[in-house]
């Protein structure tokens, strides 16, 4: 049998958890299965189970999965308790007034062009003529301010309604905040989790940042102190996933969504990109070379069943663009032009679609703008 989400459901409706006259898929204590060759994560949802109740129940679905489909299957169990009433004095997220929307681009692994395609995406959706910003989120490694050529700018405070605040940074179009216009080159950023998290907070709050269509988060890598201080703070509309197609970016990558699907977070996930794709040389411009393997990210995204956003092949000018401060997107009648358009104009459907909160006249601008499908619009 084959080893996939659909099968794995259908043998276990024979297994049933203790005091229970359902089987775990009708009662619902399988709330989510992934697989990925051959590790199968399953998330358990159970009623306050005893040690022994929750490893007697893994152990039968570990022993019904091995003897029904694949002997060499190995499964990770993530048990949570069923979902408490929320105190009524729970935090409650603030919204930033001006932005319609925010996308969180993200990926639990480091090094697979999270802030380039921020960069470039935002570049191609400014061109367009949306209003676009971006709070580069890394606090550790900043590197908005080279990609966009401002560094050692330093940011003015102005007065808002009498309050005070941080105009950003503009370049290309783009407004920008990053913790990198208050920290010299080669100055260590060296901060525990809750300082960094505290300057987080006021680069989001304490900046001026106006009517803006869309605020990128360049979130930095893991699924830590930053990631859920944000998702606490503010109402983020969506998440993109980068990963390259090797396996090991795809494990984190993995990761990195399970974080946004947790109860407590539950932000959507707008699609995954593939990055660093294949290779083209000029010796051989019809020959593909999938240095880090062929299609993983398409392929992840149909086992989750996530949309698949497009693939950014591996270009020596958008890293040699990135180095010099010009985003690659703006290159006119380009392919790497051509790419960031496609993508932009798939990642703004997704969101159209899943962001109901936004008026139809923003709507109607946004899909005229970007030149997203009439269906999304709404009268």
């Amino acid at each position: 049998m084959v080893l996939d989400k659909k099968t794995i459901s259908k043998v276990l409706e024979d297994v049933y958890s203790s005091g229970s006259k359902d089987s775990i898929i009708k009662s619902g204590v399988i709330a989510n299965i992934m697989v990925f060759d051959l590790e199968v994560d399953i998330d358990l949802v159970m009623d306050n189970p005893t040690l022994q109740a929750r490893k007697k129940l893994e152990g039968e679905i570990t022993t019904t999965i091995h003897k029904k489909i694949n002997s060499k299957a190995k499964i990770k169990f993530n048990t949570k308790i069923k979902k408490q009433p929320k105190p009524e004095n729970q935090s409650i997220k603030k919204e930033l007034s001006g932005v319609d929307s925010i996308i969180a681009i993200s990926s639990a692994k480091g090094g697979v062009g999270k802030s380039t395609f921020t960069v470039n995406t935002a570049a191609m959706l400014a061109k367009m003529g949306c209003k676009v910003g971006i709070l580069d989120t890394d606090i550790y490694g900043p590197s908005i301010p080279t990609m966009l050529d401002v560094e050692g700018y330093v940011p003015k405070s102005t007065k808002v309604d009498g309050v005070s605040k941080i105009n950003p940074i503009e370049s290309y179009g783009i407004k920008l905040m990053s913790i990198g216009f208050f920290t010299k080159l080669d100055e260590a950023v060296v901060w525990r989790g809750p300082m960094a998290s505290k300057a987080l907070k006021q680069m989001i709050f304490d900046t001026n940042w106006g009517e803006l269509d869309f605020l990128f988060l360049d979130l930095p890598p893991g699924t830590g102190d930053i990631h859920l201080s944000l998702v606490q703070s503010i109402p983020i509309s969506g998440a993109v996933i980068i990963s390259t197609p090797q396996n090991v970016a795809l494990a984190d990558a993995r990761r990195g969504i399970k974080m946004f699907q947790q109860e407590t977070i539950n932000v959507p996930i707008l699609g995954l990109v593939e990055n660093m794709s294949y290779f083209i040389s000029d010796e051989e411009p019809e020959v593909k070379h999938f240095i880090f393997g062929e299609s993983g990210v398409k392929y992840l995204a149909k086992d989750l069943d996530i949309n698949f956003l497009g693939e950014i092949p591996i270009f020596k000018s958008l890293r040699e663009a990135s180095d010099f401060g010009r985003p690659a997107s703006l290159q006119e009648d380009s392919v790497i032009e051509n790419k960031f358009r496609d993508i932009s104009k798939v990642l703004v459907e997704e969101l159209i679609k899943r962001n109901t909160e936004l008026p139809p006249t923003k709507i109607v601008k946004i899909t005229n703008l970007v030149g997203c499908s009439a269906i999304n619009k709404k009268s």
